[in-house]
């Protein structure tokens, strides 16, 4: 006759009992019979509820995709010849996804003659690190990638900090509000 090692619904052991014992147990609980460990000698089964069980793992599945974080690689290209204007635009949007929680690769494209003048490139991408450098810290150093110079730049802050922070603000901020509608409800 076979049998099964029975765990209660509150993890409890129950002890080693016939699995139509075990099956009566579950009926007059309402609950099912759950083979958890088959291989076992005897095998382990456990009374619970199989439909409540199958629920909370997808709702623990859900809430650790909704916790999961992906830090983006940004791409952000300069020209040799780039104008002071269009450079504090592209150092501003370098500054954002930093603050942002991003990577950000820094890409100088070199034309024609230029390439012949790398060292005007490195100036350029070290001059930069220096002014973001209260957002990030380069990750990888300026390197020659056929006609272009690459530099990846890394947030100070990692993406989950970044979107505590954000969660912290949005809350307090709206604490106040709620407040004022009481107030002024209260006035009139």
């Amino acid at each position: 006759m076979p049998e099964v090692r029975l765990v209660g619904a509150a993890g409890e052991q129950i002890g080693v009992v016939r699995i139509e014992d075990a099956l009566r147990m579950a009926q007059e609980a309402d609950l099912d019979l759950v083979e958890v460990a088959p291989m076992s000698k005897p095998p382990v089964a456990k009374l619970m509820d199989f439909g409540k069980f199958k629920y909370e793992a997808a709702q623990k599945v859900r809430e650790a995709r909704k916790n999961q974080v992906n830090t983006v690689l940004k791409t952000v290209r300069f020209g040799l010849k780039i104008d002071a204007h269009d450079y504090g635009t592209k150092r501003g949007q370098i500054e954002k996804f930093l603050k942002a929680g991003d990577k950000v690769k820094v890409m100088v494209v070199f034309r024609g003659r230029e390439q012949s003048r790398p060292e005007m490139g490195v100036k350029l991408l070290q001059k930069l690190a220096e002014e973001v450098s209260a957002f990030g810290s380069i990750e990888s150093t300026p390197s020659v990638d056929g006609r272009n110079m690459v530099m990846v730049i890394g947030p100070a802050k990692s993406k989950v900090e970044v979107k505590a922070e954000t969660k912290k603000a949005a809350t307090k901020s709206a604490a106040p509000v709620a407040e004022q509608t009481e107030d002024s409800a209260s006035a009139e």
